[in-house]
């Protein structure tokens, strides 16, 4: 027998870990196959069919545009919404997600006709004839197929599951159908109207913008300073001037106002001396805010002395003359003094330049004084100074046609300065109404797709009023406002920045000058009244239904949708409906339409810029048609920068571009830094971050790989709770408080505290803690073991847990994972999250192993330093004596095995004084050790477990091994296991 024992390998008697799931994950290789999996198996069928009556929860997504492969911005959007979806799925929900496209727009046309016509030296189709404007919108469209299909690919290869095969997009028949109608239902109800104001305007684009479509950058403006004379007064203003500032000079030739505000204190001044090459001498008088008058006269080089103070009162009863007046034979009339809110002393001169056809202030506080200002017979007609090019016209006398050399032009097609400041500058030199002339680097707004600065602009335009009441006592600015303190926002801040938006924002500009999107179709009369007849909105809406948008641009649509009033005299309309219109509408035509869905959606994600954009345009959307936002909740997250805190720009060389990721480390990788981030505010990306989640992952990948291996040997054996070992019981504990956290989590999108923590307990509380310890058990008991089978099936709880909860967070890895544990399973997707009993919470339990693990830490802390000089190799070398003087702690360590939770052979208590130089923690009052080695102790050190035990050699069959070892190999030897 002695020889059997001694040619017996121990090491084919353990329940050692088998598994066949790599420790080097493969991603790249591996993820493909599970997209292809869970494509041929219909996932996303089978997730519908399995979850068939169970209540909805839908987030609706936010259309992306179809132009151009994925960049991470849309990767982190769509592994947010993702894991949404997924959480509520996994959690009794049928939680249906239908991608969506924005398809139409400028920036698909400016593509056309770069790839088709200019790159090819062929001239852009006429688009006043209705068979190439048809034929120029189908190239549009078929361009917007192609990226759909593309980005489809690739959101999919991010792991995100949908119904991608019958996706939504603006574009499709029944969309554009369903977009005119709602255009239709603001048109009938009297809140759609045209109206001529000032817009931003893209030269560039040659169209109107909305403010969703603007972003600021820094920009160098020509500054001036202009004088404009006093009219028919006596006394010492007779021959004074009001001092204007503006950054934008090329806008005094549409100037009809000054403002001043009443709360500003106002000066008459007298230049004593000037040092300048042109303008303001001695003797001339000004009128200048006091607080700015000394600036203004640096600007000028004058010295100024004041002379009196000149009242609000009296401002409102002066009437200026134009600067300009009789250049080219105009700017003759009266320029009025009026009020304004928006004027203060912060820089300047005090008073605001007026030109309502070009700034919205402007325009309303031209507006505001116009009833007044027609009492005193001043004509009120706001003038179109400059055309849709960016030339001056006829109502810029001097600057205009007129002009010798032809017009002059604000912005030319490229976006660079025309000639028009230098034209009006040189003009108010000539007469000597420049005071003083700079620059400024100032934010400055610019076409988001063009990158190029626009104009304010006044153009006739179709506009949806925010304060015309409705019919209930409620505006829509009124319905916005309250839906916005009806809605969950998440975070909070987004409430106050869209509340504050609505608040400020001027009518909906609807109108673009454009051809690739859903018309503004309805027929007009001269003076802008919209014809309402159901049966004509009835024609196009079946139409548009059957034929799409194109139909409105086709040979004889006017009198196929007027049909018997196509001889009255109403003008169909052909401008296009800006795009945030269209995605603002998706809730009809998604929400509404498809009974897969239900409206309102219970959640919309997107990045913070579309507080201003799709979150924005969809709330006034809805509550102009339906009185409440198409949302209960809106949840924003930030923009991704550099690992510098830097935005991310091709000139910079600092992308991060998702393709790359995914092919060189994953799309688990990918999700897994999104699912780690405070993606509410703007993250961070680079090669350093992902390392540090390549580090992550792989630790929590062989978490799951141990878990694997060691269920292998699971039979299936339970042991009730309360036969447990409480080591087993405390992790059932933490599988109950970790549930609570997991689910509330998701409910609160706090992604990142739910990942943080799965990570921290699978790396430090399971492999670090209790997988540790429970080696031993696992690997060398008998079958028979109640600590063995307790352990295995507390793993296979644990198991079970983490890989669902981690779901739809790391869809992949535990796809991957559920099925190497469950090979004849159809998905892991297609489970539930797990039922955790509400019985394995026990605080009291995990209050005394908080006090345990305490005086664990010293042990470990002790034995770490033993290992560094050393003095022994592995933790079952030592036997280590630790000095109690704390007696809760001691209390706590009642019935605890103490030298197996440190995974030592033995341990001793001692409650003698400890040595000086015994090892201690400041942190863990009264709890001191010495590491003593077990075989000084005549401990012998076991064949099979490498513990060192006082019993090896009792049993006269496997004499080198243990009792508890030897008992094991005999209950594997009756059962043939040897």
């Amino acid at each position: 027998m002695n020889d059997k024992a001694e040619t017996l390998d121990y090491s084919k008697t353990l329940y050692l870990p088998q598994t066949e799931f790599p420790m080097r994950a493969g991603l790249p290789e591996k993820e493909p196959v599970l997209v292809k999996r869970w494509q041929d198996m219909g996932l996303y069928k089978r997730l519908r069919e399995t979850s068939a009556g169970r209540p909805k929860y839908v987030l609706h997504d936010g259309p992306p545009y179809a132009n151009g492969n994925i960049h991470i911005g849309h990767a982190l959007n769509k592994i947010l919404k993702d894991i949404i979806v997924r959480s509520f799925q996994m959690r009794g929900f049928d939680s249906n997600y239908v991608p969506g496209w924005d398809c139409h727009g400028l920036p698909i046309e400016w593509k056309i006709e770069e790839e088709n016509y200019r790159s090819k030296g062929k001239s852009k189709p006429d688009l006043t004839q209705p068979a190439e404007m048809v034929a120029f919108r189908q190239e549009c469209r078929a361009y917007a197929e192609k990226w759909i299909k593309v980005q489809g690919d690739e959101f999919q290869r991010l792991g995100v599951v949908g119904d991608f095969d019958n996706p939504y997009t603006t574009m499709a028949f029944h969309a554009e159908a369903r977009i005119a109608g709602e255009l239709l239902k603001f048109a009938t109800s009297d809140q759609l109207y045209r109206g001529s104001k000032p817009v931003m305007w893209s030269v560039v684009e040659r169209t109107a913008l909305a403010e969703a479509e603007i972003e600021y950058q820094d920009y160098e403006s020509d500054t001036i300073w202009v004088k404009f004379p006093v009219d028919d007064v006596t006394g010492d203003l007779a021959d004074a001037h009001v001092v204007i500032w503006t950054t934008t000079p090329w806008t005094i030739p549409g100037n009809r106002a000054v403002a001043y505000s009443p709360r500003v204190a106002y000066g008459l001044y007298e230049i004593t001396s000037a040092e300048n090459d042109f303008g303001p001498q001695p003797g001339e008088k000004l009128i200048l805010a006091d607080t700015l008058a000394g600036d203004s006269s640096t600007k000028a080089k004058v010295s100024m002395k004041r002379l009196r103070n000149v009242p609000a009162e009296a401002l409102g009863k002066l009437t200026l003359s134009h600067p300009l007046k009789g250049l080219g034979g105009g700017y003759d009339f009266v320029v009025p003094m009026v009020a304004g809110d928006h004027v203060t002393d912060d820089a300047g001169t005090g008073f605001v330049h007026t030109a309502p056809s070009h700034g919205r202030e402007d325009f309303e506080a031209w507006m505001d004084a116009a009833p007044e200002l027609r009492k005193q017979g001043i004509d009120v007609a706001i003038p179109f100074p400059v055309d849709d090019a960016g030339f001056y016209t006829k109502d810029a006398p001097g600057f205009g046609p007129d002009r010798e050399g032809g017009p002059a032009r604000v912005i030319d097609d490229n976006g660079k300065k025309g000639d028009a400041n230098k034209a009006v500058i040189e003009a108010l030199i000539a007469v000597n109404a420049l005071f003083a002339r700079g620059r400024l680097k100032h934010q400055y707004p610019h076409s988001w797709r063009s990158k190029k600065p626009i104009i304010f602009r006044n153009t006739p335009q179709w506009f949806v009023y925010m304060d015309k009441e409705l019919g209930d006592g409620t505006t829509l600015r009124s319905r916005a406002l309250k839906a916005i303190d009806d809605t969950r926002f998440v975070p909070a801040a987004g409430q106050t920045r869209l509340r504050s938006m609505i608040e400020e924002r001027p009518d909906w500009v609807l109108s673009r000058q454009r051809a690739w999107g859903v018309p503004i179709a309805v027929f007009a009369d001269v003076d802008g009244n919209v014809l309402k007849d159901e049966s004509v909105n009835a024609r196009i809406v079946e139409a548009f239904e059957t034929e799409g948008a194109d139909a409105w641009f086709a040979e004889g649509a006017r009198e196929r949708f007027l049909g018997s009033r196509a001889n009255e005299p109403w003008t169909q309309v052909m401008d296009i409906l800006d795009v945030w219109f269209d995605s603002g509408s998706t809730h009809t035509f998604t929400l509404e339409d498809r009974p897969d869905l239900k409206w309102p959606a219970d959640v919309y994600l997107e990045g913070s810029d579309q507080h201003r954009g799709w979150f924005h345009s969809s709330l006034l959307e809805s509550c102009g048609t339906r009185g409440r936002a198409p949302y209960d909740t809106v949840v924003t997250h930030g923009f991704t920068m550099d690992e510098e805190g830097r935005k991310m720009s091709k000139s910079l060389g600092n992308t991060v571009v998702p393709q790359d990721v995914i092919k060189q480390s994953g799309a688990d990788i990918l999700r897994l830094w999104v699912a780690t981030t405070d993606y509410w505010e703007d993250q961070r990306l680079g090669k350093t971050i992902l390392q540090t989640n390549i580090d992550a992952y792989r630790k929590l990948r062989n978490t799951i790989r141990w878990m694997l291996g060691t269920l292998a040997h699971d039979d299936g054996a339970e042991v009730a709770v309360a036969e447990m070992p409480e080591l087993e019981r405390l992790m059932l504990h933490r599988l109950a408080e970790l549930d609570e956290l997991v689910r509330s989590g998701f409910d609160a999108f706090e992604f990142k505290r739910i990942t943080r923590s799965l990570l921290d307990f699978m790396v430090v509380e399971l492999s670090a803690f209790y997988f540790d310890i429970r080696k031993d058990a696992l690997y060398c008991d008998a079958p028979s073991s109640v600590k063995r089978k307790a352990s295995v099936q507390v793993v296979r709880h644990l198991f079970d847990c983490l890989v669902k909860w981690l779901a739809p967070l790391l869809p992949f890895t535990t796809e991957e994972a559920w099925l190497d544990r469950n090979p004849q399973a159809e998905s892991l997707h297609l489970e539930q999250m797990p039922a955790v009993p509400s019985g394995w919470r026990n605080d009291a339990l995990a209050e005394k192993w908080r006090k345990i693990r305490q005086v664990r830490s010293v042990v470990t802390g002790a034995l770490e330093l033993e290992r560094a000089k050393k003095t022994i190799g592995s933790s079952l070398e030592a036997v280590p004596v630790v000095y109690l003087a704390d007696a809760s702690l001691e209390a706590a360590l009642a019935g605890i095995d103490l030298a197996e939770i440190s995974i030592t052979s033995d341990l001793v208590v001692s409650h003698d004084t400890a040595p000086a130089d015994a090892f201690a923690l400041r942190e863990v009052a009264g709890v001191a050790v010495v590491i003593t080695k077990a075989e000084d102790r005549g401990l012998v050190k076991c064949a099979r477990s490498w513990r060192y035990t006082a019993d090896v050699g009792s049993d006269a069959v496997y004499p080198d091994v243990s009792a508890r070892d030897a008992a094991a190999l005999h209950e594997l030897k009756v059962l043939g296991r040897l």
